[in-house]
């Protein structure tokens, strides 16, 4: 049983009187009075009417927000009447009437998630609610829908509004209560004088704000934990590197200087020259092949040697004020030197101009444009000695055919020579010839001798003298004919005739003419062998001399110092990658 103050009696017993007066003062009520009516009449009747285990369903959920107790009014204890003691349990009527709108909420099956999302509302909005249930009767007894899409927004926006340096809005809730009960009056409640201490708990959106801002504060110290292990990393791994390197190249290396030159090799003008070769001659594509070969003799360890024999390349490099990264040892191998020698010497070829260009790089400007010279002349003997054996070859090809061709004609005229010497005739058909004509001739004058006599004879005294004298001529002329036959006869048979001995001379003159042919070919096999040999002589000619400087070429500086920091950086930003890729495997 609990007892009632005198003053909350009172207020009890004009209670009704104020439910009469309601519409009379409601333009004088106040919103703030009307906010404050449902908060503190209610527990005023319950606290004189209801009984201690009435308070039992606020108790029993921990989560449901605490009612604050009235503050006692002192007293003066001679004046303070002793108040009745009253036994058993009564409960008012609004006590009654709000357990059935409670049962009736209970019967509308409401979510979980709805309950919850009432009493945030309830909340909000500063109603005293015991319950989840009790939170929706409030709020529908307020006029608020507590599952209105609006209510649900309006849970993410501070009560109270925020503060003027945070660009928030005004509270929104505080004008939501005032436009949801717009003809609701409530009359100005007495408050008591009460004890009021600073609560140690903390609500819930000072709880929340407070995490709020530990996990902020967590994750700005893991940020700048982060971030100085970052730059950490970069200076251990990129920037003192990087300062390493340019601390070497502005005050350690020694400054080396280049002797640039330039040269082509050119080919003889083809004066004689037709077809696809033609075309090309006098262009790039011709000489290439010698560019490059050319080429790649100046870069072999060959073109070392020689300007080590030479000039002494080793020597020069083995300096002692020659800084220790670029120096040689003392006594280097060739493996060694030539490593030196293909930093030093670069040698460029430009296809489409032809050209060569080559830079040689030394400790002293005089020493470099020596090796420059010495370095063209060597490719000056290389192009001159590139096609030599080449048209060496041909020249002796051409050389032993001419005389070849030569002594097969030497051979064909002496063996005509023993055939006409071996018939002691140097023209058996001439004489062939001679002993058809004296025979012929021969039997003309028989004929005539002959005629002659048969006129002698047909006289019937011919003259005996002249008789004798023409026949004498006729058996004369028969005996040469005779012996020219004869003699005919015998050049026609026989391995010594004549006839034979003409069919060899014959063939060996053939013989001898197609040997003539043949040398004739041969000459010109030579002359023209040797027109193309011309046509293939290589010449080199410097374009660009070799010229000694007076400023040290290398080492670049600014620009190698931001190469190197640009490589430790890829460097850097590779192994990063690969092993957050390795962690995040591993962790995965």
């Amino acid at each position: 049983m609990t007892k009632a103050s005198p003053a909350k009696a009172t207020q009890d017993r004009t209670e009704p009187e104020k439910r009469t007066e309601k519409p009379e003062t409601a333009e004088a009520q106040t919103p703030a009075a009307q906010k404050a009516e449902p908060a503190k009449a209610e527990p005023a009747k319950r606290e004189v009417a209801k009984p201690e285990p009435a308070a039992k369903p606020a108790e029993l959920r921990q989560d449901a927000p605490k009612q604050p107790e009235p503050p006692k009014t002192p007293e003066p204890e001679a004046k303070r009447p002793t108040p009745p003691v009253r036994e058993g349990q009564v409960s008012s009527r609004a006590e009654n009437a709000a357990d059935s709108e409670i049962e009736v909420i209970k019967a509308e099956g409401l979510t979980g998630r709805q309950l919850r999302m009432a009493r945030r509302v309830a909340q909000k909005h500063n109603l005293p609610a015991t319950s989840d249930y009790d939170a929706v009767r409030l709020l529908r007894k307020q006029g608020i829908d507590p599952f209105a899409r609006s209510n649900m927004l309006e849970l993410v926006v501070p009560q109270g509004g925020a503060d003027a340096h945070e660009g928030g809005a005004p509270d929104a809730f505080a004008a939501a209560s005032a436009a949801a009960r717009p003809g609701r009056v409530q009359l100005p409640q007495t408050v008591p004088d009460r004890e009021t201490l600073p609560s140690t708990e903390m609500s819930p959106a000072q709880r929340r704000d407070f995490e709020i801002s530990q996990i902020q504060r967590d994750i700005m110290k893991r940020r700048r934990r982060k971030m100085a292990l970052l730059l950490t990393r970069l200076a251990f791994f990129v920037l003192l590197p990087t300062a390493i390197v340019g601390y070497y190249f502005y005050n350690v290396a020694t400054p080396m200087y280049a002797s640039k030159s330039e040269f082509l090799i050119l080919q003889a003008d083809n004066a004689g020259g037709g077809g696809l070769g033609g075309l090309l001659t006098g262009t790039q594509f011709a000489t290439s092949q010698d560019s490059i070969a050319t080429q790649s003799y100046l870069q072999s360890k060959d073109a070392m040697l020689r300007l080590d024999q030479d000039v002494g390349f080793k020597s020069h490099f083995t300096q002692d004020w020659i800084d220790p990264i670029q120096r040689l040892n003392a006594d280097p191998t060739n493996e060694e030197a030539y490593r030196t020698y293909s930093r030093n010497v670069t040698i460029g070829y430009d296809l489409t101009e032809g050209v060569i260009r080559m830079e040689v790089v030394a400790a002293d400007p005089e020493v470099a444009s020596e090796f420059s010279r010495r370095l063209i002349s060597y490719a000056e003997d290389r192009v001159n000695n590139l096609s030599q054996q080449k048209r060496g070859d041909q020249m002796r090809d051409a050389l032993a055919g001419f005389e070849n061709a030569e002594a097969e004609r030497r051979r064909a005229q002496e063996a005509l020579v023993q055939l006409q010497q071996q018939g002691a005739i140097l023209d058996p058909e001439g004489v062939i010839a001679g002993l058809r004509a004296q025979i012929n001739n021969m039997e003309l004058q028989l004929q005539e001798k002959e005629l002659q006599l048969a006129a002698l004879l047909d006289n019937e005294r011919p003259n005996q003298a002249r008789v004798d004298g023409v026949q004498g001529d006729v058996q004369r002329m028969k005996n040469m004919l005779a012996d020219l036959n004869a003699r005919m006869v015998d050049a026609s048979k026989g391995e010594n005739s004549l006839a034979q001995l003409t069919v060899r001379i014959q063939m060996a003159q053939a013989d001898l003419a197609t040997r003539d042919m043949m040398l004739q070919s041969a000459l010109q096999q030579v002359e023209q062998t040797r027109m193309e040999a011309n046509r293939q002589v290589r010449y080199l000619t410097t374009s660009v001399r070799p010229v000694a400087s007076q400023e040290p070429s290398y080492p670049r500086r600014f620009e190698n110092t931001i190469l190197a920091f640009l490589v430790f950086s890829g460097i850097y930003l590779m192994l990063s990658l690969t092993a957050s890729i390795l962690r995040e495997q591993v962790t995965s």
